[in-house]
């Protein structure tokens, strides 16, 4: 295929056609021209010929389209990041222009992983919440990696979150952090034993956490359940905390959980923390915030508020179950 020399850059922007890089958002985003023409509700041929549209207008291959291969070109990575810098700052429109000057108001959307449990930033909610009664919120639930990809694509406010590494792209504030433990439910064989040793858990299933894989951010608790001995294959899993709870009150296996939100169900007698007790694993949550993002008077109002209320608590204070 011969590819046309990159138009002028003057031109450029009023003869490209913008929803060209709506689905090249899309097709990165989805790997491939099948998933990404499902997404968007249209056929293949549409989504194939959208890309071959693009392509020609800037010049450049974007994606390499071979049978079981799919792979972004350099170029076509220069384009995703700025295709999600433009997306950004359009979904942030409605938000900007809805802005009262008068009293603060607006909208904080927040990713959020499953069971994110700290009365430290309940308390900075509360308070925020009280002080500026015309800002409404949305939480949604999503797996750590999808909240992270999600507030770079600033189609959130912020993200809650675990990060395997330091996001480059991204401010980062740990909010607290948690121990896990490994717990079996009332219909697993150890659950009425007087004492479980650790020689009791070699063997046993398993339920995990998707993120508990090498270079997860849970995969320390992958190495805890090495070093107890456990069957080395999962039995279940789940990127969910509460169905994992359910898996391990189930019998499925045994499982892990932040010592702090177990509590509850240890004391009421639905779940039997087992060893080890000491040297669990400690893991931060992060609240995350792009700053290529235009946060509206609300979102800028939040995040100093947060900064300025936890780092007046040691990060100690703010480590539970440990």
């Amino acid at each position: 295929m011969k590819w046309m020399q990159p138009p002028d850059s003057a031109r450029f922007p009023w003869n490209l056609d913008w929803n060209l890089l709506r689905t090249f958002l899309v097709v990165v985003e989805q790997r491939g021209i099948s998933k990404a023409a499902l997404a968007l509700g249209l056929k293949q041929p549409t989504v194939s010929a959208a890309l071959k549209r693009l392509e020609t207008a800037v010049g450049k291959r974007l994606v390499v389209r071979k049978p079981n291969e799919f792979a972004v070109t350099l170029a076509g990575q220069r384009l995703y990041a700025e295709c999600t810098s433009i997306f950004g700052t359009v979904s942030q429109l409605p938000t900007v222009l809805n802005e009262e000057v008068a009293e603060l108001r607006g909208h904080l959307s927040i990713a959020v992983t499953s069971s994110v449990i700290s009365s430290h930033f309940d308390d900075v909610l509360h308070r925020f919440s009280a002080a500026h009664p015309g800002v409404t919120y949305s939480f949604a639930v999503h797996e750590s990696d999808e909240v992270e990809s999600i507030v770079t694509l600033n189609r959130a406010s912020f993200g809650i979150c675990l990060l395997s590494t330091p996001p480059q792209k991204l401010d980062r504030l740990e909010l607290y952090r948690e121990f896990f433990g490994l717990y079996c439910g009332p219909r697993h064989r150890l659950f009425h034993a007087e004492r479980v040793s650790t020689a009791d858990l070699e063997g046993e299933p398993f339920v995990a956490f998707q993120t508990e894989t090498p270079g997860g951010p849970l995969e320390a608790i992958s190495r805890l359940r090495t070093r107890m001995k456990l069957s080395p294959q999962w039995r279940g899993v789940s990127s969910s905390l509460n169905e994992i709870r359910r898996m391990i009150m189930a019998g499925i296996g045994i499982g892990a959980l932040p010592v702090h939100v177990a509590q509850q169900d240890v004391a009421a007698g639905r779940i039997r923390q087992v060893p080890p007790y000491t040297e669990l694993p400690r893991i931060s949550i992060h609240l995350i915030s792009n700053p290529a993002r235009r946060f509206t008077e609300a979102e800028r109002a939040f995040l100093s508020q947060v900064q300025t209320d936890l780092s007046a608590i040691s990060i100690e204070d703010r480590t539970y179950g440990g």
